[in-house]
């Protein structure tokens, strides 16, 4: 049987090409492996899915790791932003507080750090998005409800196992496992005007159907901040 892909063969082979140079310069960094999706934002198409760098450098070469179930750790943080600005509880100049936070939750203190475990003190909103910090992003999702952000990314194509609460303010630092592929699209839907729409792997793909998922003002602004 002769199965047409949506996949671009030149990409396909950059992509992987990429891949393995980048894994070769973090030798020693304890990083073992990667995957890459590329998504056409107006089609959804699938124009390069590598999931692992291949047999040579991967200790797990046969695990996609594009649909694999992890912790993203930041790149979830502008979606809490983008409900933040649709309510609107934020703009983009607001200032956030990017100091040491004990937030009280049912289980005890949730306190949240940044990477590189310093502050900046007051940053704006779009300086917090831009040098993906911990503290703000999770100062942002008190102000929205983890529940309802949840609500937001299952909206935006992130099957979430458990609610929001289980979850709780950790939410917005990539506590929930998801994989590449739904994080990537959910990307698409901010670039769509926050409107949602599934992927396409094979050809001929059928048109795209949109559903609202952010604000497309919010959207706006977070592509413009990112």
């Amino acid at each position: 049987a002769e199965v047409r892909t949506t996949l671009r063969a030149p990409l396909q082979r950059f992509a992987l090409t990429a891949l393995q140079r980048q894994l070769r310069e973090l030798r020693g960094r304890n990083v073992e492996d990667g995957a890459v999706v590329v998504l056409d934002n107006a089609s959804g198409e699938v124009l390069a899915w590598v999931g692992s760098s291949g047999d040579a450098l991967s200790r797990a070469f046969e695990v996609d790791g594009v649909l694999a179930q992890r912790q993203p750790v930041s790149p979830p943080n502008p979606f809490p932003c983008a409900q933040a600005l649709a309510q609107p509880r934020l703009t983009a100049a607001s200032l956030l507080d990017d100091w040491a936070a004990q937030i009280s939750t049912a289980a005890g203190l949730y306190i949240p750090q940044n990477y590189d475990r310093h502050f900046k003190g007051p940053v704006s909103a779009r300086s917090a998005l831009g040098a993906s910090l911990n503290v703000p992003a999770v100062r942002t999702l008190v102000m929205v409800g983890p529940e309802p952000f949840a609500r937001q990314l299952r909206a935006s194509g992130i099957e979430l196992c458990e609610n929001g609460d289980y979850y709780g303010y950790s939410l917005a630092l990539g506590s929930a496992e998801v994989s590449l592929l739904q994080l990537t699209n959910a990307y698409r839907t901010l670039a769509n005007g926050g409107r949602f729409s599934s992927v396409a792997q094979r050809l001929p793909a059928p048109s795209p159907v949109f559903t609202p998922a952010v604000g497309a003002r919010a959207s706006f602004i977070v592509g413009d901040m990112l």
